[in-house]
């Protein structure tokens, strides 16, 4: 009689971004991605405004899970747990059936830098926002968002049974139970990173009820139940299947990239996505202007910084040239401020794109390699920032010689890695696995499942090793170039 073959036990890990849903799923035992599946999603608004309809977002799941299980050939007994990894920041609100009064509110939805700015005076400056939530209020987090629906849509707020985040809102659509983690909790600018817990002072300030706020488990890899009959029937899954309580992006991608917080890391991370991002774990609890001092999804910090415009916004440029993205050169004395959504770090939510620098020698490819350029220095100037909220020299010879992680879409593409490498002087390190997100949120799952830590799983699957690219000589020319157009520009852009 022939032997039955045992399915391998498999987790599901969710990555709901900005413009597409993906689903992995991996093999708990080695960290193998054996099925990928892919839903996009619909970004509305202009003139700052950027909303989607939060029940798009459970459809992606749910077809991009479908996806990824055909992919996978896997039987459904074998999946033991799923997790969500969300975009940050999104504002859901919800009636009191768990359904969206209206669509979600994003993180590149720059309207509120008004009330950004009245919620820092109101406070009493910058300083008391860092002391108590590690950040200091900038356009699109969750409480300027909050505070301009409450000005602007007063009958959606007063109607509002349940606040939650992107990844909150689908973790209750599996689980059904409103949760969400430190990690993603931290970028509210609600939640006392000091404390562990929601700010009540903070929520006064806002007219915001604690009672609209889902519960804070104590980590994304806490087990907050198994999946609802109505989510696994929509899944096709056994309701067994346990639901961890997830994430945000940027902490499942430092999950997905097996990082602790026994201190500051010798491989910080950029991420080249529709935004750009930098971040480190550490055990010091950063609180410095220009850095959001996170919370990670283990329990340490994640301090980050945050471009709007990185690889959507040289990808307009590329269309707008008529070029391949990859069909550029270096700058040739141009010079792009490619900030056309806005901008976050630095902190200038109306400004516009700017280029400079034109000559009748100039190629369209020049000017391709020039808006390279200004995204990639914005991106490492907010990792010098990081670097000194985290009490390191970024001029320092030590600190300059650790690699970087770069990670994101743009770090497959040729152009960005040398425009990276030649403006920053580093190393770097580009990890073979491509969907780290997803793979953060699937150890997160298999934590819930299996009670093991996660960032250690993700350490032994060796998701976060890859590629060395050698340090070249630091581009000191463009990067001082960049730097004084910005300097001088700053007061236009920011009116």
């Amino acid at each position: 009689m022939a032997a039955t073959r045992t399915a391998s036990p498999v987790v599901i890990g969710v990555d709901s971004s900005t413009q597409s849903t993906k689903a992995a799923v991996v093999d708990v035992d080695t960290g193998a991605v054996r099925g990928l599946g892919r839903a996009p999603h619909t970004v509305t608004g202009a003139d700052g405004a950027r909303e989607s309809d939060p029940e798009q977002w459970w459809s992606a799941l749910r077809e991009a899970v479908a996806a990824a299980l055909a992919a996978a050939d896997v039987p459904a007994r074998a999946v033991t747990g799923i997790a969500v990894a969300g975009q940050q920041h999104g504002l859901v609100v919800l009636d009191a059936e768990g359904r969206p009064l209206r669509p979600a509110l994003l993180w590149n939805d720059t309207r509120s830098a008004p009330q950004a700015a009245e919620l820092t005076a109101a406070l009493g400056g910058p300083d008391r926002w860092l002391a108590r939530t590690g950040s200091v209020p900038v356009a699109s987090m969750t409480a300027t968002t909050w505070q301009w629906l409450r000005g602007h849509e007063p009958a959606v707020t007063a109607a509002t049974a349940g606040v939650r985040l992107p990844h909150d809102f689908l973790t209750e659509r599996l689980a059904g139970v409103a949760v969400t983690d430190p990690g993603d909790a931290s970028g509210t600018c609600w939640y006392d990173t000091a404390t562990a817990a929601y700010d009540p002072g903070i929520l006064g300030l806002l007219g915001l009820d604690p009672a609209l706020l889902p519960a804070v488990a104590p980590s994304g890899a806490t087990r907050v139940g198994t999946l609802t009959a109505a989510a696994a029937r929509a899944l096709g899954l056994p309701s067994a299947v346990a639901v961890a309580a997830g994430t945000g992006d940027n902490m499942a991608a430092a999950v997905g990239l097996g990082l602790g917080g026994a201190g500051l890391l010798d491989h910080p991370v950029v991420s080249l996505g529709t935004s750009g991002t930098v971040f480190a774990a550490t055990r010091t609890r950063p609180a410095a202007a220009g850095v959001a001092g996170f919370a990670a999804a283990d329990g340490t910090y994640l301090p980050l910084g945050c471009t709007l415009n990185c690889s959507l916004a040289v990808d307009r440029f590329a269309g707008l040239l008529g070029l391949d993205r990859e069909d550029t050169t270096p700058g040739d004395g141009v010079v792009v401020l490619p900030y056309l959504d806005g901008e976050r770090t630095p902190d200038l939510p109306h400004a516009t794109g700017l280029v400079t620098g034109l000559r009748h020698t100039t190629t369209p490819r020049a000017v391709l390699g020039a808006a390279y350029e200004g995204a990639a220095f914005t991106v490492l100037r907010a990792l010098d920032d990081l670097l000194t909220a985290c009490g390191l020299d970024p001029s320092d010879a030590a600190v300059r010689d650790r690699p970087l992680r770069l990670i994101g879409g743009g770090a497959q593409g040729r152009a960005w890695r040398e425009t990276v490498r030649r403006l920053s002087g580093r190393s770097l390190v580009v990890p073979a696995a491509t969907e780290l997100v997803a793979l953060g949120a699937a150890a997160l799952a298999a934590s819930a499942a299996t009670g093991e830590d996660p960032v250690g799983l993700a350490a032994a699957w060796g998701t976060g090793e890859g590629e060395t690219l050698p340090a070249v000589a630091r581009d000191e020319e463009t990067w001082n170039r960049i730097a004084s157009v910005l300097d001088r520009a700053t007061p236009s852009l920011l009116s």
